[in-house]
């Protein structure tokens, strides 16, 4: 399924479980004035043809003591593919690395690090990964607040 096969129905179940993935079926059904049947249905679809890849539980970052967050840009000394590879796939192995996304410009990849306080970072900095192979520079830059943080795509 191409999202232009997509129809109305379905991007308004798309809308209604990234605001809140716990809703029911039934509740679903209910707001779309459908089936339960029919939801169950067009949401098992969703999930088969990997517009749904998964549900989960957004947590207060703060109460399960993850309170800095780090952006930390990396440039790597060689950008062969084997290079990239290799780093996305050991720096992707470290729970404090909540994203990494290689990107264009001066920069090869930023990464989102959560970790408890700036000790804690000094520590994944120092003995995780600075000890990758090829990265010629770390910037990072830590969230002083946060004004907006969403999950859901405007569709």
């Amino acid at each position: 399924m191409h999202p232009t096969e997509l129809d109305a129905v379905d991007w308004q179940i798309l809308r209604l479980l990234q605001k809140d993935a716990s809703l029911t079926n039934k509740e679903i059904a209910f707001e779309l004035n459908r089936s339960v049947a029919t939801v169950h249905e067009r949401v098992r679809k969703l999930k088969e043809q990997g517009y749904i890849k998964k549900i989960v539980a957004l947590l207060d970052r703060k109460k399960i003591n993850k309170g800095l967050i780090a952006f930390s840009h990396v440039l790597l000394n060689d950008h062969t593919a084997q290079t990239l590879a290799t780093f996305e796939k050991e720096v992707s192995r470290f729970p404090e690395v909540m994203e990494c996304f290689q990107m264009t410009g001066t920069f090869d990849f930023i990464l989102r690090i959560a970790t408890s306080d700036m000790d804690a970072y000094h520590d994944f900095y120092r003995n995780k990964l600075a000890t990758l192979p090829n990265i010629t520079t770390v910037q990072s830059f830590f969230v002083l607040s946060e004004t907006k943080s969403i999950t859901a795509y405007p569709i």
